[in-house]
């Protein structure tokens, strides 16, 4: 099984403030929804809560420490980034995305063996950030994107393997 991140990053290293996502790019969100259709997304309790709902045609895996917590229909608790990506084996997954939050990233960053990382050029003020050490992944495609009517900012896919 492939295990990726997948993340949308501005140009401070940005991916989010207040447990929200700052821009709205439509392709990007296509994009995502491409990637992840059909797979398991894992992701903390707190990005969870940002999304507020299973999002439809994926199994929603949602990392927390409170061993009380209660998920909502169509996700499942795990405990820990090891039990997700265990369960996600086991239901023969071919690949699994973790979509975040910052400490989900940290920890899964030295586990993965793909990153789709979508830049998007401009800066923000935020509190939550993605910093990858380009020296241990190599790009292995880009597609860029200037900014249009749906699409404020301009912006690349790139995906990245580990070296």
């Amino acid at each position: 099984m492939i295990k990726s991140i997948i993340v949308a990053v501005s140009e401070n290293l940005v991916i989010g403030k207040d447990n929200k996502l700052i821009w709205h790019l439509p392709a990007d969100l296509k994009f995502f929804k491409s990637l992840t259709i059909g797979h398991s997304i894992i992701m903390g309790r707190k990005t969870f809560d940002s999304i507020g709902k299973a999002l439809p045609g994926r199994t929603s895996l949602i990392i927390t420490r409170n061993k009380n917590y209660q998920a909502p229909e169509g996700c499942i608790v795990c405990h820990s980034l090891k039990e997700a990506l265990e369960l996600t084996e086991k239901m023969r997954e071919t690949e699994a995305f973790i979509i975040g939050g910052s400490e989900i990233f940290n920890e899964a960053i030295k586990l993965v063996d793909k990153i789709y990382y979508t830049e998007v050029k401009e800066t923000f003020e935020g509190d939550t950030f993605f910093e990858l050490d380009k020296t241990k992944w190599k790009e292995v495609k880009r597609e860029e994107h200037a900014k249009d009517e749906k699409n404020k900012y301009d912006f690349a896919f790139v995906e990245y393997v580990n070296k």
